[in-house]
């Protein structure tokens, strides 16, 4: 029995749905750098106002909540 034989081919469905969990986690991972950037933007500022270290902190928690959704959602 060859490898093909075991694993049939994924469905065009089934590649739609790997693809928008793969969306999810690159959505996180942009959200990530979005904050590290605004928090070094703070840091190279002196801290002058805490407005960024606010705005690093909601795309913190917007990527864990996307990393969270792409793991807890249910899969169609």
């Amino acid at each position: 029995m060859t490898v093909a034989e075991r694993d049939p081919p994924e469905t065009v469905d089934a590649q739609r749905v790997r693809q928008g969990w793969i969306a999810l986690y690159a959505a996180a991972f942009v959200l990530m750098l979005l904050a590290g950037a605004l928090l070094m933007i703070a840091a190279l500022g002196s801290l002058s106002s805490i407005r960024l270290l606010w705005a690093s902190a909601a795309f913190s928690v917007a990527a864990m909540v996307a990393a969270v959704a792409g793991v807890v959602a249910p899969r169609r």
